[in-house]
C-alpha cells in the first residue's frame, strides 16, 4: 500500500483514506521555528510552571558550575549546558522537582586584563594605582561592569540552546550577597585555625604579576638550559668528625670491590673527599642562588670517581673527583666531554649524610659564604641528572618541603632554615642575590631573560661548570598569557590541609581538611567511576591550599593581621568585626574594603591597636568553591532551592556538580575542600564530569588550525536541537569529536526521528480516544509493538537515571527506525489507510501509535527539546500545554508478553527470508512492488507451532501469500531462496494473480466480487460502503 492511491473517473478514492494528515513540517526550520518556541516558553513562564508541578516532589538540584563572565561562548560551553539541561529535564519527568539556578564566575585576571587592555594600554593611559583607595574602587567598578555586559550575552546564547532554567535570577559570584557569603566562609577558616600566611615557593607570572594554582597552569614544550654543577666538598658535619658522639663513621661501610679496598681506611677517605666535588644537575640555572642544599637518596649507590683523561680545555679536568650515582656516571662524563675515568670508591648514604659543601657561587659579590647539606629524600632518583638534587627552597616545591622538614636539624648544626626571597614580582633577583642584582629570570613580555646566561658564566668563572646543554620538555605555563611561570618564594595566605580542624574553639585529633575531604569523596557518587580515584589521588597528594592573589578584582582575604616578627602573622578573630564586614559587603560589595578609612570602620574600637588590614583577594577557586553556601542555602535569594534536605541528612534531596573533567583539579576539588572545611563534608551527592571537545580528527580546536565549531553557525545553519542531539548521542564521558561530517550525520539521524515523528502525528489526525481499544483485544502485531514499548520503557528510565545519554538516543534510534518505521509502520499502513472505519484492527493500531506516540515524544523531550514539545502542541493540543511539565511514561510494564515476544522472532525471521526473496525478483524486474507477488513459502512442520494463524501476506506486505508444510525429510524447492541462518525454510516468488484493486492497489481473484464496486477487493468496498453511509471522507 502506498501513500498515494488511484483515481477513477468516478470516484477520488484518495478521499476515502486515512492518510496522514499533519501541520508538523518534513522540513524541520529549526533556526526560525526554536526562537518562536523559546518566546512561547518565555510569555507561558514555562520555568515558573515546572516548579508549581514539581512542588512537594524530592529535589534533584543540578548546581551550576559557573562559566566565566567574558566573551561569546564556544562549543565547550554549548556542550556542558545542554547536557545539564539534559540532566534537569530528565531527572525532572522522573519525578523530581528539578530546579536548574544558572551562575556566572565574574572574578579574576582575565577581567582585570581586559580592562586594562581596553580602558588603559590601548589608549595609553597609564594603569591605576591600586595603593590609591579611590582608584582602586573605580577600577573594580570598571571591572564589574564588563562582567555583567558578558554575563548578559552568554545568558542569551545559553537560552537560545534551549536550556530551561531561572535566568531571571541567576547567581553571580559579583553580586554583593555572594561577596559578603564568601568572606563570612574565609572568616569560618580563620576561626577553625586553618588559615595562615606562610611562606611558600608557588607557581608565579611573571607577566600576571600574580600567584597561580593548578587549575590555572597548562603544561607546554619549552626548551630550558642545563648545567652541571660541582659543589667542592667542605668537610663532613660536627658529628661525622667525632664532635658529636663517638668515631666519625667511614667513607664506606659497603665492603668495596678488591682492587679499590686499601684506599678505603677512614682518613684516606675523608681525604679523598675533602678534595671531591657533588655534582648536581639542573634544568633552572637561575634557581641556584637561591640553593641552600643538596638532596640525595639513601636508596642509590653511589662512588667517588676520577677523571683520568680530559682535553685540555675541557671545563673537567684531569684529575678532578666527582660524586656520581654509579648509575649515571657514564652519561655524565660523556656529556662533560671526559675521555676516560675511573671509580675510585664507594660512597654510603651514612657518609652523604655527614658532608657539607661550599656554595658554587661562595664569595660573588661577598656572599654565599654559607654552609651547603646534604638532606636524605625520597623525591630523587637516579633515572636521569646526576643522582643529587640541587634543593633551593623558595623555587620548588619537593625543595621546600625536604628544607622544612630538616629545618630543626639543620638550625642545631648551626645552619640557618631561613628560606630568601631571591627572585622578586617581576622576575628579577633581589638584594638577597648579590653580585646578580636586578637580572631577569623572565621579562615582562614572558619571554626569558638574562640571569640564566649570567648565573653559568659566574660558574664559568668560579671552575664550578661540568657540563651545559639544552632540553627540550614540558614545562608549567599560564594558561592565560601562554607563558611560561617560576617558582618563587612569596608571602601568600594557605588553608592547611594537615591541621587539626577547632571547631567551636576544640580540635579533635585527626580531623584534618584532607581526612575530612577523603572521606566526603568515599561517599559521593562519581560518573563515570574513574573520577573518584583521580581527585583522590589528588587530595592524597596536594599541599596546603594558597588561596591569596595579589590582584584587584575579586573578593579580598578580609581579614586583620598583626605581624609576630619570624615572618607569621596573627589573625584577628572578632566576631563584631566580622559581622561588619559582612554587612557592609552585602550593602556596597566587597569594593567597601577598598574605600578611605576602611580600616577604622571595620575594626571600629580596635582601630587604635596595631591590626594591620590584607590587601591580597581570594583565589576565583575559593570564590566558585563557595557556590553552595550562597546559592544552595540561601533562601533569601534562592527561594526555590530552599529547604533542600540531602540523602546524606536523612531527606529525600539530591545535589548535583557536573563540570568538564578537568574540574578534578578545580571546581570539584575546591567546592570540596571549602564545604570539608566549614561543614565537613562535601556539598554534593553525585559529580557528573564530560571530556574535551575535539575536532573530527581528535585534534584541539584551534582557530590558527581553523578547525573550531561555533555553536552560534550550528544553530543559525541547522538548529539548536541538532546540536543537542549531538551531544546526547556522544559519550560525553570521553573527549567528543565534532566538525562537518560528524554534524551530517547527526543531522541525518534527526531527520529519521523527526519523520517518526511527523508520521505517528499525522496518522493519528484520524484517532479518537473514546474509541481505544484494550490491550487485551489488540491483534498480535500491537501487542508486541506495546511488549517492545514497555522494553523501551524499562532501558529509557534507566539510562537517564544513570546519565547514560548515549543509550537513551542509540535505543530510541533503534526502536523508531527500525522497529517502528521499517517494520510496524510499513505493515500497518494498508490497515490504518483502507480499512473501513469500523475496523477494530485500525482503532487497536491508533490506539498503540498512541501510545508509543505519547512515549516517545516524552522521552526525547530532554534531548530534543524544541521539536518535541513542537510535536507535543499538534499531538495532544488538550492536554499539558508543554511536554516538559509531563512525567515519563508509568505503567507500560502491564504490555510485556515475553512469549509473544519469543513467537515473533521466529516470525520476523522468516518475514527476513521472505523480504530477501522478493528483492532478488525486483532485482531481476520481474515485479515491481511487493503487491506484484504472491509468495510460496516453505516451512518445516516441526517449527510451525502457534504460527498458523499468522496472515503471512500481511506482514509480508504482498497481495497473498501461501504456506506449504515441510514434513518428515521433505525440503524446499531447489530454486527456492534461502538464508543462511533460517536454511530449513525456503521461499518461491510468484506472481499475484487477480485483478489490481483501484483503492489499495492489491491484486487479487476478489476484486469486482461486489457489483456495487467492481474495481476494488471486498475488504475496500465494505469501506467505501460505510463512508457512504456515514456521507464522510477522511478528514
Amino acid at each position: 500500500m502506498t501513500d498515494t492511491p488511484e483515481k477513477t473517473e468516478t470516484l477520488d478514492y484518495s478521499k476515502t483514506l486515512f492518510l496522514p494528515q499533519t501541520d508538523f513540517p518534513m522540513r524541520a526550520g529549526l533556526p526560525q521555528r526554536e526562537p518562536e518556541l523559546l518566546k512561547r516558553w518565555a510569555e507561558m513562564d514555562l520555568y515558573g510552571q515546572l516548579r508549581k508541578v514539581a512542588k512537594g516532589r524530592p529535589k534533584f538540584v543540578l548546581h551550576d558550575g559557573p562559566p566565566y563572565a567574558n566573551g561569546n561562548i564556544h562549543i565547550g560551553h554549548a556542550l556542558n549546558k545542554i547536557l545539564k539541561d539534559v540532566v534537569t529535564k530528565s531527572q525532572q519527568m522522573l519525578g523530581h522537582d528539578s530546579n536548574y539556578v544558572p551562575g556566572w564566575d565574574c572574578h579574576g585576571l582575565p577581567i582585570e586584563w581586559k580592562i586594562e587592555e581596553e580602558n588603559y594600554r590601548s589608549k595609553g593611559k597609564p594603569k591605576p594605582n591600586f595603593k590609591d583607595s579611590a582608584a582602586m574602587v573605580a577600577f573594580r567598578k570598571e571591572c564589574r561592569g564588563y562582567a555583567t555586559k558578558w554575563l548578559n550575552v552568554q545568558r542569551d546564547e545559553f537560552k537560545r540552546l534551549g536550556v530551561i532554567g531561572d535566568w531571571d535570577h541567576p547567581y553571580a559570584t559579583m553580586n554583593y550577597a555572594a561577596e559578603a557569603q564568601i568572606a563570612r566562609e574565609l572568616m569560618k577558616f580563620a576561626a577553625n585555625g586553618t588559615l595562615y600566611r606562610g611562606s611558600k615557593p608557588v607557581m608565579w607570572s611573571v607577566v600576571e604579576k600574580t600567584a597561580l594554582a593548578e587549575a590555572e597552569v597548562e603544561y607546554e614544550d619549552y626548551t630550558s638550559d642545563t648545567v652541571w654543577v660541582k659543589f667542592p666538598v667542605t668537610s663532613p658535619s660536627p658529628r661525622a668528625r667525632g664532635e658529636g658522639r663517638g668515631e666519625g663513621a667511614s667513607l664506606g661501610e659497603t665492603p668495596p670491590h678488591p682492587a679499590l679496598r686499601a684506599d678505603l681506611s677512614p682518613q684516606a677517605g675523608r681525604g679523598d673527599l675533602a678534595d671531591a666535588s657533588v655534582v648536581i644537575w639542573t634544568t633552572t640555572p637561575w634557581t641556584l642562588p637561591g640553593n641552600r642544599a643538596i638532596s640525595f637518596s639513601s636508596k642509590i649507590s653511589y662512588g667517588l670517581y676520577k677523571v683520568t683523561d680530559a682535553p685540555a680545555d675541557n671545563w673537567a679536568k684531569t684529575g678532578d673527583l666527582l660524586i656520581l650515582a654509579d648509575a649515571l656516571a657514564e652519561s655524565v662524563f660523556k656529556q662533560a666531554r671526559v675521555v676516560a675515568f675511573e671509580k675510585v670508591a664507594v660512597v654510603a648514604a651514612e657518609t652523604l649524610k655527614s658532608l657539607e659543601c661550599a656554595h658554587p657561587l661562595c664569595g660573588l659579590g661577598g656572599g654565599y659564604q654559607f654552609t651547603v647539606p646534604l638532606l636524605d629524600g625520597d623525591h630523587v632518583t637516579d633515572d636521569t641528572g646526576t643522582g643529587f638534587v640541587h634543593t633551593a627552597p623558595g623555587h620548588g616545591r619537593e625543595d621546600f618541603e625536604i628544607w622544612t622538614h630538616n629545618a630543626r636539624a639543620l638550625e642545631a648544626r648551626g645552619i640557618s632554615s631561613t628560606i630568601p626571597y631571591t627572585v622578586d614580582e617581576n622576575g628579577a633577583y633581589t638584594e638577597q642575590v648579590p653580585g646578580l642584582v636586578g637580572k631577569r629570570v623572565i621579562n615582562d613580555k614572558g619571554e626569558k631573560g638574562d640571569a640564566n646566561e649570567a648565573v653559568i658564566q659566574e660558574l664559568i668563572a668560579r671552575g664550578r661548570l661540568l657540563a651545559r646543554g639544552k632540553l627540550k620538555h614540558q614545562y608549567p605555563h599560564s594558561w592565560r598569557s601562554k607563558k611560561a611561570v617560576i617558582f618563587r618564594n612569596t608571602p601568600q595566605w594557605f588553608i592547611a590541609m594537615d591541621k587539626d580542624i577547632a571547631d567551636g574553639g576544640a580540635a579533635k585529633s585527626g580531623d584534618t581538611l584532607r581526612a575530612r575531604a577523603l572521606q566526603a569523596i568515599s561517599v559521593t557518587q562519581w560518573v563515570p567511576p574513574a573520577g573518584q580515584n583521580r581527585i583522590t589521588g589528588m587530595i592524597s597528594s596536594r599541599p596546603d591550599w594558597v588561596i591569596s592573589r595579589q590582584r584587584a578584582w575579586g573578593v579580598p582575604i578580609a581579614v586583620f593581621v598583626r605581624e609576630n616578627g619570624d615572618g607569621s602573622a596573627e589573625i584577628l578573630v572578632d566576631e563584631a568585626v566580622n559581622q561588619r564586614i559582612a554587612e557592609a559587603f552585602e550593602q556596597e560589595g566587597a569594593d567597601a574594603w577598598y574605600m578611605e578609612g576602611a580600616r577604622e570602620r571595620f575594626l571600629g574600637s580596635r582601630a587604635n591597636e596595631d591590626w594591620q588590614k590584607v590587601d591580597d583577594i581570594l583565589d576565583v577557586w575559593f570564590d566558585s568553591g563557595s557556590t553552595h553556601a550562597f546559592v544552595l542555602e540561601d533562601p533569601v535569594h534562592f527561594p526555590g532551592l530552599a529547604g533542600i534536605h540531602r540523602k546524606v541528612d536523612g531527606g529525600q534531596d539530591s545535589v548535583m556538580y557536573l563540570e568538564g573533567s578537568d574540574q578534578h583539579r578545580g571546581w570539584f576539588h575546591s567546592s570540596l575542600l571549602e564545604s570539608c572545611g566549614t561543614r565537613g563534608r562535601a556539598p554534593y551527592d553525585y559529580v557528573l564530569t564530560h571530556g574535551f571537545t575535539l575536532d573530527e580528527n581528535g585534534r584541539k580546536m584551534s582557530k590558527s588550525l581553523g578547525n573550531t565549531v561555533e555553536p552560534q553557525k550550528v544553530i543559525a545553519q541547522s538548529g539548536a536541537d541538532i546540536l543537542r542531539l549531538w551531544v546526547c548521542a556522544t559519550d560525553y564521558a570521553d573527549d567528543q569529536r565534532i566538525g562537518p561530517e560528524i554534524l551530517k550525520n547527526v543531522v541525518e539521524t534527526y531527520r529519521k526521528l523527526r519523520n517518526s515523528i511527523r508520521w505517528m502525528l499525522g496518522t493519528l489526525h484520524h484517532y479518537k480516544r473514546d474509541e481505544a481499544v484494550p490491550f487485551d483485544q489488540m491483534p498480535e502485531l500491537e501487542r508486541l509493538m506495546l511488549h517492545q514499548l514497555a522494553g523501551q520503557s524499562a532501558i529509557v528510565r534507566e539510562a537517564y537515571a544513570a546519565f547514560d545519554y548515549k543509550t537513551v538516543i542509540a535505543s530510541l534510534a533503534n526502536f523508531m527506525n527500525t522497529e517502528l518505521s521499517a517494520f510496524y509502520f510499513d505493515v500497518r499502513k494498508d490497515t490504518l489507510y483502507c480499512e473501513p472505519p469500523s475496523s477494530l484492527t485500525r482503532k487497536a493500531a491508533l490506539t498503540a501509535i498512541d501510545i508509543i506516540c505519547d512515549a516517545v515524544l516524552k522521552w526525547l523531550a530532554p534531548a530534543l527539546s524544541f521539536t518535541a514539545d513542537e510535536a507535543w502542541q499538534l499531538y495532544r493540543p488538550d492536554g499539558e500545554p508543554s511536554v516538559h511539565l509531563t512525567l515519563f511514561p508509568e505503567g507500560l510494564e502491564q504490555y510485556r508478553d515475553e512469549a509473544l515476544e519469543k513467537k515473533w522472532v521466529l516470525v520476523r525471521a522468516i518475514r527476513r527470508v521472505v523480504t530477501g526473496a522478493l528483492e532478488v525478483e525486483r532485482a531481476a524486474k520481474r515485479i515491481g512492488s511487493s503487491l506484484e507477488a504472491s509468495p510460496m513459502i516453505y516451512l518445516p512442520e516441526q517449527i510451525m507451532g502457534d504460527l498458523y494463524d499468522v496472515d503471512w501476506a500481511e506482514i509480508c506486505i504482498t497481495s497473498n501469500a501461501m504456506v506449504t508444510l515441510l514434513r518428515g525429510n521433505d525440503t524446499p524447492p531447489a530454486d527456492a531462496f534461502r538464508l543462511p541462518e533460517l536454511a530449513d525454510v525456503g521461499v518461491v516468488v510468484e506472481k499475484a494473480q487477480g485483478k489490481k484493486c483501484a483503492r489499495s492497489w492489491k491484486i487479487l481473484p476478489t476484486v469486482g466480487d461486489d457489483p456495487e464496486y467492481p474495481d476494488v477487493s471486498p475488504r475496500d468496498a465494505q469501506a467505501l460502503r460505510e463512508w457512504q453511509a456515514l456521507g464522510l471522507a477522511a478528514s
